[in-house]
């Protein structure tokens, strides 16, 4: 099979920076332009999805529908249960995926896409609330809905007036609009979007736990306050966190020595051959619960500028020990 030799054409730099300047000018004047329209429907279309005890159902063809999966997703992850379903397939079977308990929030510019409105009178018949999301009130979709918001544009950032460009941006915003006013409504934290991102770095922050990333066990280095130096190097190098905790007969912390301390006794030219550990240990060092999050650890250890930090359990016994590589390892810095 031949294929089509390419074309090279020369690029006019100059065209392509107005171009694009202008079409980031049309795009911002389209979502000023959605300032003048958020009003007490913009309310009443936020009270109605609240009220609603099922899903909200996003819908669109063409560009407006990925503009629909894209809103479906971020009211889904900011605590408003939706998903899209495409309004072909809804003719063909998936409409059996919408209940009367549901809400379709339906997006289209021209408000006449044929695949949409062929469904509207179904769903009317099953007492699904409409919210529609058009740039002509007046058309087939609006004159059907039970709340429009108008996301209508002066024109389209294309040069010819045709690609949805301006008109998919304005619906985008007016969906994050609608996300953000229903997160704030509903008293989304930023914990409950971190349940629903657990594998993204604000889930990592907010679900990972000391405990989760410490080293326990026989990894934890620790020495009794009477061992001798050589014994609290060996504990030290075997556990390989570059500190070791000195603990009394019950596991409480009594001090924590580390490779900074030995250098800084060296340059003084003591001589620790014959001593113990309490005689060289830093006592009451900075500590952190094992049921802390990972990223308070690791503001208390830049906070102190420390790079390891000793795990405590409630009642202060030595129970684990952190240090920035393995917070790093987790991701959590």
């Amino acid at each position: 099979m031949n294929e089509r030799p390419q074309q090279h054409l020369p690029v006019d730099a100059k065209r392509a920076i107005e171009l694009a300047l202008e079409t980031l000018a049309i795009e911002a004047a389209a979502v000023q332009g959605l300032r003048q329209r958020i009003d007490e429907r913009f309310a009443r279309a936020v009270e109605l999805i609240l009220r609603v005890p099922g899903r909200v159902v996003v819908m669109g063809m063409g560009k407006s529908g990925h503009i629909g999966r894209k809103v479906a997703a971020t009211l889904a992850s900011t605590g408003t249960p939706a998903m899209f379903v495409h309004p072909a397939e809804a003719s063909h079977g998936d409409l059996g995926m919408i209940t009367a308990s549901d809400l379709l929030l339906a997006i289209s510019n021209s408000g006449e896409s044929e695949e949409l409105i062929a469904i509207l009178p179904v769903l009317k018949r099953q007492g699904v609330p409409l919210i529609a999301m058009t740039g002509n009130p007046r058309s087939t979709l609006g004159l059907h809905a039970d709340l429009v918001l108008n996301a209508a544009v002066d024109k389209e950032a294309c040069p010819l007036n045709l690609a949805p460009t301006a008109s998919t941006t304005a619906q985008l915003a007016l969906g994050d609009a609608l996300a953000v006013a229903l997160l704030d409504a509903r008293g989304f934290r930023a914990e409950d979007f971190a349940r629903s991102h657990p594998g993204g770095a604000l889930g990592r922050k907010l679900l990972t736990h000391v405990s989760d990333v410490m080293r326990s066990g026989d990894a934890v280095p620790s020495v009794s306050p009477d061992a001798g130096f050589s014994a609290m190097m060996r504990e030290m190098s075997v556990k390989g966190l570059g500190a070791t905790a000195i603990v009394d007969a019950e596991r409480r912390v009594l001090g924590i020595f580390t490779d900074g301390d030995l250098r800084r006794l060296l340059e003084k030219g003591v001589d620790m051959r014959q001593g113990q550990a309490h005689e060289f240990m830093h006592a009451h060092p900075v500590t952190v619960s094992q049921d802390a999050l990972a990223v308070e650890a690791a503001e208390l250890m830049e906070a102190r500028r420390i790079t390891s930090v000793l795990v405590v359990d409630s009642e202060g016994r030595l129970c684990g020990a952190l240090n920035s590589n393995d917070l790093m390892r987790a991701k959590v810095i």
